[in-house]
């Protein structure tokens, strides 16, 4: 003990501020772990399953746009359309499609009754054509309660829409759910790919489920009819291209309105990403609008990607010094405090994963944790060159 403390008492001012520092950024990414990543599993385990009467139920319209989407909407409206769900109506908008997609649909009308379809009158505007597609749905649907996805996902269960439905008894202005990629092995970086899905979807679903909704992801959300019109719509961000399911959310959230679902039941999932380029398209255009956020929620993951940088430097720092100097004490302890943190973070993405995805992580994690800030960075700059070309 009388070693420890002359130790102490012979630190220098920038040993004091190495070894602060890495505590404290240390501190700082437990607290993002274990309170804010946690929370979808942990609010997931529990969960109390609620039996509603289908008397109760409310009304749903599934809202779906395609563009040259007639493959990947022969194969996925039968998910949709043969839902275990006693009211709603599926309605696909075709977006100035070229290919057979207005054949597709009109064949699965005379099979299925509760299908409608309509269409984007050509000349649309490209920059908001999706925008003007959805609004067209909005308008033409005849319940009170919109459930999105896109043409390329399927729900994966019959009880899909009997999740969101559920939801919305609760009194809920809107819904997030999780929607999975399904990757391929010829994919390539596909365990990247799938973190970053997984972590994407942690952060807005833990906001909601704090009452912080700051956004969404359009390949499953619901929101109530009333709400969109009540806040006009995307006319405040037509401006923008894209941001309609996002940007649209990050302007109508309020505290304590949004639910969310995390039952297996209630996910949607896609194999649409075959290969990086459709990738980076996608993700792209979601990092391209995180850039117009507003709102403290939105930018709270920024501090916790820079309490991870600061928490490698200092690591890095502290134990080069160490070794240096061969002080075994200081080396000991910052050891220490990175295996902790690695295998806190281990713990809760793999609970998550596992409830969400159904996979595990390794020490690829630690690749997988530094290389996504520049990931979305470098998507971002993309993002920006194509939209100003």
């Amino acid at each position: 003990m009388d070693q420890l403390t002359s130790y102490i008492t012979q630190l220098t001012l920038t040993e004091w501020l190495l070894y602060g520092g890495l505590l404290l950024f240390f501190l700082v990414q437990l607290l993002f772990y274990l309170i804010t990543y946690r929370r979808p599993y942990r609010y997931e385990k529990q969960r109390a399953e609620i039996l509603v009467d289908d008397e109760q139920l409310p009304g749903v319209s599934v809202i779906v746009t395609s563009k040259n989407d007639a493959e990947e909407l022969k194969k996925n409206l039968p998910y949709i359309l043969e839902q275990d769900y006693p009211n709603f109506e599926v309605i696909v908008v075709n977006s100035g499609s070229t290919d057979e997609t207005d054949t597709v649909l009109k064949a699965a009308q005379q099979v299925y009754p509760h299908l409608y379809h309509t269409y984007v009158p050509p000349g649309a505007d490209a920059v908001n054509e999706k925008k003007l597609a959805l609004t067209l749905g909005i308008k033409a649907a005849n319940h009170d309660i919109l459930l999105f996805t896109e043409a390329y996902c399927k729900p994966c269960s019959t009880r899909w829409i009997r999740e969101y439905g559920k939801e919305f008894t609760k009194g809920r202005d809107l819904v997030l759910g999780y929607s999975r990629l399904l990757l391929t092995p010829d994919v390539p970086i596909r365990s990247f790919i799938r973190f970053d899905n997984l972590m994407q979807h942690l952060g807005l679903l833990s906001m909601a489920i704090a009452g912080k909704t700051y956004s969404a992801i359009g390949r499953n959300l619901a929101y109530k009819k009333a709400l969109f019109f009540e806040q006009k719509g995307f006319s405040p961000i037509l401006h923008i291209d894209g941001g309609e399911y996002d940007l649209f959310i990050n302007r109508v959230a309020r505290d304590k309105n949004a639910g969310v679902v995390l039952s297996r039941s209630s996910m949607t999932e896609t194999n649409v990403v075959d290969r990086f380029s459709t990738w980076r398209s996608l993700k792209s255009s979601y990092v391209y609008t995180q850039q117009f956020y507003r709102g403290f929620a939105a930018r709270l993951f920024s501090w916790e990607i820079l309490s991870m940088y600061a928490f490698y430097l200092l690591f890095l720092a502290v134990g080069i010094a160490s070794l240096a100097s061969g002080n075994l004490i200081a080396l000991s302890a910052c050891c220490l405090l990175f295996l902790c943190r690695l295998a806190v973070q281990l713990i809760v993405i793999n609970k998550n994963s596992q409830l969400l995805e159904g996979k595990r992580y390794h020490l690829n994690l630690l690749l997988f944790d530094l290389s996504r800030p520049i990931s979305n960075w470098l998507l971002r700059t993309y993002a920006n060159r194509r939209n100003k070309r």
